[in-house]
């Protein structure tokens, strides 16, 4: 098994649903990597920055930690440190906090959150990436140092419920932070958003008349098993059609981010978000939805590529949602 094989990965976990004798091959891809990058020092050239960014930043970018909460300028919005007794943190994440475009989902689903009077604060400048990236990329020794300082962080504030719009946040608040002593109920911001819309608390007053098609992120789903909730927030809001892509929920096709990739050029074949994009594109939808900032850059990017940004956009659920409680003016 060569490395450009072991990193081709997307970590989709599709083989390992779909294999008739249960083997377990996303987690044997990632053992091998470990011992590539831990032992060998062995994996892609672009990785190297990656590496440093979140060793030195806490984040995959350049940008400096004290910058994580800007995008909150103006809106109101406390940290835990402001409001202890907060019932909710808002787990923000790296690409929520930093991509220009995420930047938009992040503020969405906040002003969602208030207009609900949901009492919930964020850590700001004190939030460190989760460690997901680094260690579905075989960098162990980083993501255990990122996830111990996080741990001890929401530990230290008695933090006992996490809502995120990251998936892979979510996985890994989720599934690996006990290992470490981080005990949390933890929320994806689309599970989160039908029980408010149950409950009464997000008022719908407007309809968006589009069809609509809904991308599965694999973190979501097949790690998670969260498949109805993104769609029925998208039922709830009148004039909505939802036209389903050929591969969709269990059977969802990967956007080609996970599992690291997105910091990893593809070099061989055929772009794994050109192919969802195509798929997309064929139920001749307006609207691509995501509930993943992986998913909402690949998904973007492949809109792009096939010269497509006139017929189709990209939006997250909770943008949405967030577009049909707002009044006419």
């Amino acid at each position: 098994i060569t490395p450009e094989e072991l990193f081709a990965c997307t970590t989709c976990m599709a083989c390992v649903q779909e294999c008739p004798v249960n083997i377990e091959h996303v987690d044997a891809i990632v053992e091998m990597r470990r011992s590539l990058v831990l032992m060998e020092s062995n994996f892609p050239p672009e990785v190297q920055v990656v590496f440093r960014n979140l060793e030195n930043n806490f984040s995959p970018w350049a940008f400096p930690p004290s910058s994580r909460a800007d995008w909150a300028e103006g809106m109101d919005i406390p940290t835990v440190q402001q409001k202890p007794d907060a019932e909710v943190l808002f787990w923000v994440g790296c690409a929520g906090a930093f991509d220009s475009r995420y930047i938009k989902v992040t503020q969405s689903f906040a002003k969602l959150m208030q207009q609900a009077g949901v009492s919930f604060a964020i850590l700001g400048a004190e939030e460190r990436c989760t460690g997901d990236s680094a260690r579905r990329m075989g960098n162990e020794y980083l993501a255990q140092m990122l996830i111990k300082e996080n741990v001890a962080t929401m530990n230290n504030y008695h933090v006992k419920s996490i809502v995120t719009a990251c998936p892979h946040c979510f996985n890994t608040l989720r599934n690996e932070y006990p290992q470490f002593g981080g005990n949390y109920k933890v929320m994806h911001h689309t599970d989160f958003l039908v029980r408010l819309i149950n409950e009464g608390k997000i008022k719908i007053t407007k309809e968006q008349a589009a069809t609509i098609t809904y991308h599965d992120s694999c973190y979501l789903g097949r790690y998670n098993d969260v498949y109805e909730q993104p769609r029925e927030i998208l039922g709830a809001v009148p004039g909505l059609e939802l036209a389903e892509m050929g591969r969709s929920h269990s059977r969802g096709f990967c956007c080609g981010a996970g599992g690291g990739r997105m910091w990893m050029e593809e070099k061989e074949g055929k772009r794994v978000n050109i192919e969802r994009t195509e798929e997309a594109l064929a139920t001749n939808s307006t609207v691509i939805a995501t509930a993943c900032p992986f998913c909402m850059t690949m998904m973007t990017d492949g809109v792009k590529a096939k010269e497509a940004s006139e017929r189709i956009v990209v939006k997250d659920v909770a943008e949405i949602l967030f577009e049909a409680t707002q009044t006419s003016a």
